[in-house]
């Protein structure tokens, strides 16, 4: 009885920890298309938004792992589009959805021009190349 009161707070300790971690939300293992209306699609929409009114269309959208790769288009509170859509690349970082800057990614010149091709497998190379955790299948099948 003496040597378990001894070890009492570290196995008091350990279990607190153990209920923490089941505690955490689960992350998805696999690439996802967040349903309409969900809590990460409409997060995901308000990074693209940055505080504008409005919603977002989406025509493309896959997450995996705190990253999505969208296409979208933003509109205004009547469903009218406000500005030209395109894609875009968000990572969640401390659980806020962030958009990368893709400008300052480099492009391969083989790469047919930005508004043709926007996933080109140069531009998914460079962006694998500067962000190692980045999962590949969040990008449209055809371009990678």
């Amino acid at each position: 009885m003496r040597l378990l009161s001894k070890f009492r707070p570290a196995v008091f300790t350990l279990a607190l920890a153990v209920a923490g971690i089941s505690a955490l939300p689960a992350v998805a293992d696999d690439a996802h298309s967040p349903a309409q209306g969900s809590a990460e699609r409409e997060a995901i929409g308000k990074a693209l938004l940055v505080g504008k009114g409005g919603s977002v269309k989406f025509f493309y959208i896959k997450v995996h792992n705190g990253w999505a790769w969208v296409d979208s288009t933003p509109l205004d509170h009547k469903g009218q589009p406000v500005a030209e859509g395109g894609t875009s690349l968000l990572h969640q970082e401390q659980g806020k959805w962030k958009v990368i800057d893709l400008s300052k990614i480099p492009r391969d010149p083989n790469d047919p021009p930005i508004d043709e091709e926007e996933a080109s497998p140069g531009l998914i190379r460079n962006l694998v190349k500067k962000y190692p955790d980045l999962p590949k299948d969040i990008f449209p099948k055809a371009h990678h």
